[in-house]
């Protein structure tokens, strides 16, 4: 992991890889977070930066290859997914975060884009199957138990450096 984490850092700053922070633009140049369609959420929800520029320490770094390794657990794997999907951060999967989501899971392209009715379907799908308390927002403890349910969860949410 560290080799890894120094490799992003420019030539003259890889002796103080411990100290130093690598920019986002360098995180996202991993082979793994390149094709990830929530790249620049996963750099924003591990980054401890002080300046909002998600750049990441080498302790940001490692946070994030444990999540992502087969020996976190599901309830830390589902914590993490949640909070990349709450795109708007007030600690609820609303209809907004929804929709980001399932654009993100889609593409972003004409051809792949849902259609306003289509995208209301699932949205009010994955509501009726996630929204226990009705409120029209899935809460932490909601997601948890839908992820529970489902046993393919844990390898799908990985990266492996």
């Amino acid at each position: 992991a560290y080799k890894r984490f120094s490799e992003l850092l420019p030539k003259e700053e890889r002796e103080k890889a411990c100290s130093a922070r690598v920019p986002k633009s360098q995180i996202l140049t991993l082979p793994e977070l390149r094709a990830n369609p929530f790249q620049h959420r996963i750099c924003h929800v591990f980054s401890t930066s002080d300046a909002g520029d998600d750049s990441m320490s080498f302790e940001d770094f490692l946070d994030m290859l444990s999540v992502f390794s087969d020996s976190a657990t599901s309830d830390i794997k589902s914590h993490y997914a949640f909070r990349i999907f709450d795109f708007d951060e007030d600690g609820t999967l609303d209809r907004n975060d929804l929709e980001q989501l399932v654009n993100c899971l889609t593409g972003q392209g004409e051809e792949s884009r849902l259609s306003s009715a289509e995208m209301e379907q699932l949205i009010q799908n994955i509501l009726e199957e996630s929204d226990i308390d009705k409120d029209g927002t899935i809460n932490i403890s909601e997601f948890q138990h839908v992820v529970s349910r489902s046993p393919d969860f844990a390898s799908s949410f990985k990266i492996v450096l």
